[in-house]
């Protein structure tokens, strides 16, 4: 009974100074999660760095580690990796919801396809939170789309945990 009641309380600690989840210029964030799509699912890890008061600039890389076998073979390094440079327009403190969450959504350029995504972030301390993301190619560098090609040119939906840096 005292085990529950001392983290009831610090719990109740950690929100009470949870701070907002996007502060603007020089604000930065870590996320590292479970990335999950058609054919197999991996990790995902990104940064994001603020350059003004709602506009970020960030990092993604991806690896899919649980992948079925396609076409027979399984895939190489290069067709499980993706790496992108993204922009995000963090909305958390235009739509007003809570200080402790940020809608950001953005586009990526990455080695396989430029695409979008949209995310958000809720903070229950000051240097943790959760996020959750979803990610769609707009335009794929190559149209026929064969093979492993599919693996990192399609939907995908992210979801793990957020820190301040």
């Amino acid at each position: 009974m005292k085990r529950i009641i001392t983290l009831a309380l610090l719990l109740s600690f950690g929100l009470i100074n949870a701070q907002q989840a996007f502060e603007g210029k020089g604000d930065a964030k870590f996320n590292v999660g479970a990335n999950i799509q058609d054919g197999g699912s991996g990790i995902q890890a990104s940064a994001d760095f603020g350059i003004g008061e709602n506009l970020s600039y960030g990092f993604v890389a991806s690896y899919l580690l649980g992948v079925d076998e396609f076409l027979g073979e399984k895939p190489e390094f290069e067709d499980r990796f993706d790496a992108k440079f993204r922009i995000n327009a963090n909305l958390g403190s235009v739509i007003n919801i809570d200080e402790k969450f940020d809608l950001y959504p953005g586009l990526n350029l990455g080695l396989k396809n430029f695409g979008g995504h949209v995310g958000m972030r809720y903070f229950f301390t000051e240097g943790f939170g959760l996020y959750t993301e979803a990610g769609f190619p707009i335009a794929k560098y190559d149209q026929d789309i064969t093979g492993f090609d599919h693996l990192n040119n399609q939907f995908t939906f992210n979801i793990g945990a957020s820190f301040n840096m």
